[in-house]
């Protein structure tokens, strides 16, 4: 365990709150700045949420806000804390990558802040990162030591081979892996996602998350992926990955995950396809031993974009009745059929999911954009559902201070 912040350090730390409301994005792009320009250290990190899609520099100056605003209170940020551990563990970041960030991060507030970064400020932030790194570097190892002992399990990057590949819908495609050299696989937690670091010619090497949409299974894994329109990787993966190619793989991670030994009624809620990791919970409820009840509610724009939809409603038929599924169209196209491919037609809503779903009873489990969970999350709460029992994932970066 890391030694205790000194109290000068949480104090300065403390102090620089509002200096970070004003300037922290300006602080956290100037970081990334500073720290792609050496490649390899640019190659570990998602690219997508930064050249892409801008959204990670954000993401983390409101994970720094927070750091400092919490800096005498740290137990309210160890759920983040794991969800930055599992992410570093699906890139592999190891030990040495850390020194980059912290001089990327000291130099950009002094960069950015100028002569209100005095010695002591920033010597209080060295400290104070290094606190914190030194918290996930000890999670990350107990991670990496779990993923290497345990059966089908291993470090670093595997090769898996794509032995099938699936058109769900217009936008959407499912890809089956299983490893090259023929060995088993990991067992997943149902909710997990795996990493690829993709080579796409003409490009630098990519790294992306896509959560796995099937039971944990000893032999193979299924990712189901959306094209996205500006999306490099979706895109390749869709155009050019056919059977027979291979693609390098880290083992499963994820802190949005199905409880073990838990007995009480289950909602699956998702938006487009954030469907896929509670999919992968679908399939693991349906094929438990003691049946509990289970709703599977989706909403997506209509049948041209609906995935796996045939798949839930077969787990459904065979389940005795335990499995409910339903299927919101906003806007049905002709050929789509209601009561066949749809149930209800227009979006999900807190009214609909209070007549019609255990709200109290239930564990609730989200996954979609950010829209889709800000009404539902809040929707839960208002409702009186606790806290604990509001279960959510949502793709894009998360808050992070060492990001995706």
């Amino acid at each position: 365990m890391p030694r205790q912040l000194s109290d000068t350090t949480v104090s300065l730390v403390k102090a620089t709150v509002p200096a970070l409301q004003a300037h922290g994005l300006a602080i956290t792009r100037r970081m990334y700045e500073r720290m792609f320009r050496n490649e390899a250290i640019r190659d570990l990190f998602n690219q997508s949420h930064h050249g892409e899609t801008g959204s990670q520099p954000k993401a983390l100056a409101n994970a720094v806000l927070a750091y400092a605003q919490n800096i005498d209170n740290l137990g309210v940020l160890t759920a983040a804390v794991e969800r930055i551990a599992q992410k570093h563990v699906g890139l592999n970041i190891l030990p040495e990558h850390y020194p980059y960030v912290a001089e990327a991060l000291l130099g950009a507030i002094r960069d950015v802040l100028g002569d209100a970064a005095t010695p002591q400020i920033l010597e209080a932030w060295g400290e104070a990162y290094w606190f914190l790194a030194d918290v996930l570097i000890g999670r990350e190892a107990q991670i990496y030591a779990e993923h290497a002992a345990a059966p089908g399990g291993w470090a670093g990057w595997r090769d898996f081979v794509v032995r099938e590949k699936v058109r769900e819908s217009e936008t959407i495609a499912s890809f089956i892996l299983a490893p090259a050299d023929g060995g088993a696989v990991l067992r997943h937690r149902p909710g997990q996602y795996l990493t690829f670091w993709l080579e796409v010619p003409g490009h630098a090497p990519l790294k992306r998350n896509y959560s796995i949409s099937s039971a944990p299974d000893s032999r193979q894994y299924r990712i189901t992926v959306k094209r996205e329109p500006m999306g490099l990787a979706s895109n390749w993966l869709h155009d050019a990955v056919q059977p027979g190619a291979r693609l390098k793989v880290a083992a499963p991670a994820g802190e949005f995950v199905l409880p073990e030994g838990a007995e009480r009624p289950v909602v699956l809620l998702s938006g487009g396809v954030g469907q896929t990791p509670l999919m992968s919970m679908l399939e693991a409820l349906a094929a438990a031993p003691r049946a509990r009840p289970v709703q599977f509610v989706h909403g997506t724009l209509s049948g041209a974009t609906h995935a796996l939809g045939a798949r839930a409603k077969a787990l459904a038929a065979a389940s005795g009745g335990a499995i409910r599924t339903v299927a919101f169209y906003e806007c049905p196209r002709p050929q789509d059929a209601r009561g066949a491919t749809f149930d209800l037609e227009g979006r999900i809503t807190m009214d609909w999911l209070r007549d019609n779903t255990p709200l109290a009873e239930a564990d609730h489990f989200l996954c979609g954009p950010r829209p889709f969970l800000s009404a539902f999350v809040g929707g839960l709460r208002q409702a009186g559902v606790p806290a604990g029992r509001i279960h959510y994932e949502f793709f894009g970066p998360a808050d992070e201070l060492l990001a995706a």
